[in-house]
């Protein structure tokens, strides 16, 4: 008999749902930027405590955003042997345009600054989608560890190319440092109820840069200490 909690059909469920779920976030998302943005239009929009309420809105939403695009691709991975992986040859300046865009209002709300360093002629082969929503996820998450910066640099180290999200706080914990390994091994960390954060990020962005292989080589995310500001660096290394 097949066993019910593995059947195509739940998983197609899940999946609807999940989706639904994410486009609903997606709307939400969409008007508290738009009530954002013209609130920054106005003298001094930080000293309101509603502007300061709809910031932590939509971090929290853009939060919750993340976690259901990182399911669905998933599922797609995993739960949905087959799914098309479309790797084409990119802009990656205009891929980093794309992810600014995404983050610019959060990221004003919040009073931070977000320094960019991409050589403009750059191409390479990946999956625009998923490398998008893997340094969206990754800002968001600087967020959290930032005093009030954090860099997204891109470049190429031999044959590989390197992008970077680094941020000026105080830099990872050694337990975070470890879950960046884990994920690298195949391993989801647990959930950590003292900051809400269940390491699906961490694993979404380390199956992401492994589905990226060129000559025998796959793509990685490492987390360290250090780097141009000083604090956290999240790194993927495409090759």
């Amino acid at each position: 008999m097949e066993d019910q909690h593995s059947s195509p059909e739940l998983f197609l469920f899940l999946a609807s749902t999940v989706h639904d779920m994410k486009n609903s976030i997606s709307v939400v998302s969409g008007t508290l930027e738009s009530l954002l943005a013209a609130e920054q239009a106005k003298p001094v929009p930080q000293a309101d405590p509603a502007y300061l309420q709809m910031a932590q809105m939509l971090y929290q939403t853009k939060r919750l955003n993340d976690n259901l695009i990182q399911l669905l691709a998933l599922y797609k991975e995993v739960g949905k042997p087959g799914y098309p992986f479309d790797v084409q040859p990119q802009l990656v300046s205009q891929v980093v345009e794309q992810v600014v865009g995404q983050e610019k209002i959060l990221l004003a709300s919040k009073g931070i600054g977000l320094e960019i360093a991409c050589p403009p002629e750059l191409i390479w082969t990946l999956d625009e989608d998923l490398i998008i929503g893997v340094l969206a996820h990754a800002i968001n998450n600087a967020i959290r560890y930032t005093k009030d910066t954090i860099r997204l640099s891109v470049r190429q180290v031999g044959a590989l190319l390197e992008l970077r999200v680094e941020d000026n706080g105080d830099g990872y914990s050694q337990a975070l440092l470890d879950a960046g390994s884990a994920a690298m091994d195949g391993k989801a960390a647990g959930v950590d109820f003292s900051t809400n954060s269940t390491g699906l990020g961490l694993y979404f962005s380390s199956v992401v840069a492994k589905m990226h292989k060129h000559r025998g080589s796959s793509g990685s995310i490492a987390l360290e200490n250090g780097g141009a500001l000083g604090g956290g660096c999240f790194i993927v290394r495409l090759p």
